[in-house]
């Protein structure tokens, strides 16, 4: 059964760093395309980066481009998000998210697996 497990959340002051991570049991992440998505509290969840399965192509949406990383470690089958300069509006509950044929593309309705997710809030 596969699952995906969020995990580095917690507050963090304006300026500064969180780095999250995806863990997967009974997936190997590195042939699959992993994304990031959030929430923010009264806001629908949207996607704000992905890595491509196999290729490591990334995508990063405008509102996180230059400030947040995401990478692989296939060894230990997980997915990073390094998160710099954050913002108080980088503030919400982050969700990594996996599928069997995703692809390129952030679009929810393409991924089959998700985790419960990991809160971030951002505060001064």
């Amino acid at each position: 059964q596969v699952q995906l497990v969020e995990s580095g959340g917690g507050s963090a002051q304006p300026g500064g760093s969180l780095r999250l991570s995806c863990r997967a049991y009974a997936l190997k992440l590195e042939y699959y395309t992993v994304g990031w998505f959030r929430q923010a509290p009264g806001k629908e969840r949207e996607g704000i980066s992905y890595i491509v399965g196999s290729t490591d192509d990334t995508y990063y949406v405008d509102s996180v481009k230059g400030r947040f990383s995401i990478s692989r470690d296939n060894a230990e089958n997980m997915v990073y998000l390094q998160m710099d300069n954050l913002k108080s509006e980088d503030s919400g509950i982050y969700y990594c998210a996996t599928g069997w044929n995703t692809l390129a593309t952030l679009r929810e309705d393409r991924y089959d697996f998700w985790g419960l997710g990991t809160q971030v809030s951002v505060a001064s």
